[in-house]
């Protein structure tokens, strides 16, 4: 009976080996430390984002900056939009003057306040299958397009578009036909001919 016991302590011995090797190579996988809210670190130089921008969201900007400077492109998963504007056009101005490019992943998915952030990227590549979505801002019960054009309602986020390299003009096209496209309750998803009208891309 012993050599069968000597057995089963060696399967034993080498099952629990396994397993702490495996939990030890999981978890360096998942490192904690290399989240920042919505931001997740895969690299030295590439980040993975997923979900609405927040209001934290700046300050973790700023964090995983501080622990990952050389950081230089960030890949869009799904991002649905803004809780909070101002720190949106804050974050994603950050982006681009640090000179960040920004990515669409295969079946990526961003609309209103996450196209904005896109917009950010001193490049702007996207994959196949993807989502553009915009749409109305709504204030109380006025929606963006109860204001006239011209309205200093409207000039906080033409100037953001101008701020990341937009002409004046094309600035003020694409804010328009965003408030236009979709009231706040809907959205609506651009074509491949809007994205290109509206240089949505630059490689």
């Amino acid at each position: 009976m012993k050599p069968y016991t000597l057995n089963f302590k060696l399967v034993s011995l080498a099952c629990a080996f396994i397993a702490v090797c495996f939990c030890s190579c999981s978890n360096n996988d998942v490192d904690p430390g290399n989240t920042f809210g919505i931001f997740t670190v895969i690299d030295d130089n590439t980040v993975e984002m997923n979900g609405a921008i927040g209001d934290e969201t700046l300050t973790n900007f700023d964090a995983m900056i501080d622990a990952f400077p050389e950081i230089n492109r960030i890949e869009m998963n799904d991002v649905p939009g803004s809780d909070n504007d101002d720190i949106n056009l804050m974050v994603s101005k950050k982006v681009y003057d640090r000179n960040i490019a920004t990515h669409l992943l295969d079946n990526g998915h961003i609309a209103s306040g996450g196209v904005d952030f896109f917009l950010a990227g001193t490049t702007r590549t996207k994959g196949s299958n993807t989502q553009i979505g915009v749409h109305s801002w709504k204030e109380g019960s006025n929606e963006a397009t109860d204001f006239p054009v011209g309205d200093e309602k409207h000039l906080q986020y033409i100037a953001y578009y101008v701020s990341i390299g937009f002409s004046q003009t094309e600035a003020e096209d694409f804010y328009y036909f965003t408030i236009n496209a979709a009231p706040a309750s809907d959205i609506h998803y651009m074509s491949e001919a809007e994205i290109g009208q509206y240089k949505i891309l630059k490689p």
